[in-house]
């Protein structure tokens, strides 16, 4: 079955390929052995989570990059109301310049067993016109979860990577100034219960659904533990008999994490990127055999201006100026490529490096061999 093309020049395909071989041919070793991997990222035990908290908060002491008043109202209206808890009345229909200071977001993640006291890493990013956050110090704001408790309290000095200058109308800006952290800015109020064994059961639960995943983690435990500890559920959740006692629990759950594991061959899989041309392929990919034929075809639109000026002088004629546009178009002649069955990822890059076809042009060859049925994967295009 033929695709039609449209390559590149010659010398961008070669560099392309080579490229192409130089990023896929480290991953096509032969006679790759079976991956193994801990449980512990394989896998995480139920009820053990980490909770999203948010808060709203002002960050002061800015160099007059702060927000403008007349464009971010909040931001006038939220100072006015901190300065009031403070004992400060401030007029009405006072209007304050804030360019100092600026309305924020502050949110941060709660770990699981986290305790009063613990502290929190927060980052701190911009919801008005705010330049920049450099030097400020975020004020003291509450951090609700998602049942509106207050959780946590941040408040500290910004850190901001970025930076940038201007002056007369020409700036230069490195990285986000809009947006900072507070390393350990918060601190825990309240901790969340966490509960992960119910009558000596304890689930585990894979990052992702693979029947042949769960059962060498099942046959893995009931090797290191004895036969019916691990009862795989489904494709996903495992169940496992934990000892009652809770020093003991603890010691099991930690020689469970740390079990070797051996995994099934993945899903055969290839993801291109179509703003960036990047092609990444597991070795599992497979290309039966199947004829490509693709071309060169150019198209180039040159306008050109011409000045016509009268013949005579003072003849009362006028310069005009008119447009003429050249198109020109080059055709060359596509050749039949015969890609022949590949066993494995070796000969998928060799295969692919053969037609010299730059990473670009391997997305509309992908999407092809996809649609004649030659390509032995999930073609997943971001």
């Amino acid at each position: 079955m033929a695709a039609s093309l449209i390559p590149l020049s010659f010398l961008s395909r070669r560099l392309a390929a080579g490229a192409l071989a130089l990023c896929l041919g480290a991953l096509a070793l032969p006679g790759a052995v079976q991956a193994a991997e801990r449980i512990k990222d394989l896998a995480s035990f139920t009820g053990v989570r980490e909770n999203q908290l948010i808060g709203y908060g002002l960050v002061v002491g800015l160099d007059g990059s702060g927000d403008q008043v007349r464009q971010t109202p909040f931001t006038q209206q939220s100072l006015t109301n901190m300065l009031s808890q403070l004992g400060v009345t401030v007029p009405q229909g006072t209007n304050m310049q804030v360019k100092n200071v600026a309305a924020v977001m502050v949110t941060a993640r709660l770990p699981a067993f986290a305790q009063p006291g613990q502290s929190l890493d927060v980052v701190v990013s911009s919801m008005g016109n705010a330049k920049s956050l450099r030097g400020g110090t975020l004020l003291m704001t509450p951090l609700k979860g998602a049942n509106g408790q207050v959780y946590a309290l941040a408040q500290g000095n910004l850190l901001v990577g970025g930076a940038g200058a201007s002056q007369g109308g020409a700036s230069v800006q490195v990285n986000q100034l809009n947006g900072g952290t507070i390393p350990d800015g918060a601190i825990v109020e309240r901790g969340v219960p966490t509960t992960y064994a119910q009558n000596g059961m304890v689930r585990l639960e894979l990052n992702s659904s693979d029947f042949g995943i769960a059962q060498n983690v099942v046959a893995a435990l009931n090797r290191k533990f004895g036969a019916q500890t691990a009862t795989a559920l489904n494709g996903r959740t495992i169940e496992l008999r934990a000892p009652a006692d809770p020093k003991a629990q603890l010691a099991f759950l930690s020689q469970v994490e740390n079990l070797q594991v051996g995994l099934p061959p993945a899903r055969a899989r290839v993801v291109v990127n179509a703003r960036t041309g990047s092609v990444v392929m597991n070795r599992t990919v497979t290309i039966d055999e199947a004829a490509i034929a693709y071309g060169n075809l150019s198209v180039t639109i040159s306008p050109q201006q011409q000045v016509s000026q009268p013949t005579t002088p003072f003849g009362g004629g006028e310069t005009v100026v008119t447009q003429n546009t050249q198109i020109e178009m080059r055709s060359e002649g596509g050749a039949i490529q015969r890609v022949t069955t590949s066993a494995n990822l070796a000969d998928v890059v060799r295969a692919l490096n053969a037609l010299g076809a730059t990473p670009q042009d391997l997305l509309s060859i992908l999407q092809n061999l996809k649609s004649a049925g030659a390509l032995r994967a999930d073609l997943e295009v971001i």
